[in-house]
């Protein structure tokens, strides 16, 4: 039996979720959001130490002004909704990304919650916001070399915004692509791809794709 560790989910489809019910995308990312709270007890029930989420991406500024306003928003109120819950819950709560480019309201929610939260043991949830992978490895790069320190596979992993390796990654909403996320981390994760939209996803199928995941003979390049 596979020990889950860290779990990693490409949270995609909401905005195709809303338009096939006739709404607008952004109410499909306001459902989007109360998944998080399924998937965020199952692995605590699972014993599952490290859960990152892909929120909003490097790429994602392409999108329309009022949906990342929407966004952002909804990410804001998200942080401001989720205090007493992460605390009762023992969930340690934490940002992978770039965040200097958020108005300073926003990076005040972010930075208190992780405070509220830091000494939580159960959980460790990875929200990434503004995240690329490819940008996190410059900044990681660029992080080692003014410190002076030496650029090996060791350090660069440690100057990652999250240095756990996944073991399992998800993507819902049909697509068959990393889309720039947590590259190096996934180096020998275990893939799992469904046509679910991210509002539709539960816990019943990721109970499914977790048991699949425990059965699998991971070799990393053995036999």
């Amino acid at each position: 039996m596979n020990s889950l560790n860290h779990l990693a989910i490409i949270m995609d489809g909401n905005g195709r979720w809303a338009k096939k019910r006739g709404f607008l995308r952004t109410k499909g990312h306001e459902v989007g959001a109360n998944v998080v709270h399924e998937v965020c007890e199952f692995c605590i029930d699972k014993g599952i130490k490290v859960l990152s989420l892909y929120a909003f991406s490097t790429e994602n500024w392409r999108r329309p002004k009022s949906e990342v306003d929407f966004l952002l928003k909804l990410l804001k109120d998200f942080l401001r909704s989720q205090r007493q819950k992460f605390t009762d819950n023992g969930i340690n709560f934490n940002i992978i990304g770039d965040i200097s480019v958020f108005s300073q309201d926003l990076k005040d929610e972010i930075s208190n919650l992780k405070k509220l939260t830091s000494q939580n043991k159960k959980l460790k949830l990875n929200l990434a916001i503004n995240y690329g992978s490819k940008d996190e490895i410059i900044r990681a790069v660029k992080k080692l070399t003014q410190n002076k320190e030496e650029l090996n596979e060791e350090s660069l992993k440690n100057a990652l915004d999250e240095p756990c390796d996944i073991d399992l990654l998800i993507r819902t909403g049909g697509e068959f692509r990393l889309s720039n996320f947590m590259l190096l981390q996934a180096s020998y994760a275990e893939f799992a791809f469904t046509p679910t939209l991210w509002p539709d996803f539960n816990k019943a199928e990721l109970e499914k794709i977790a048991e699949n995941f425990m059965q699998k003979h991971r070799r990393y390049g053995g036999l």
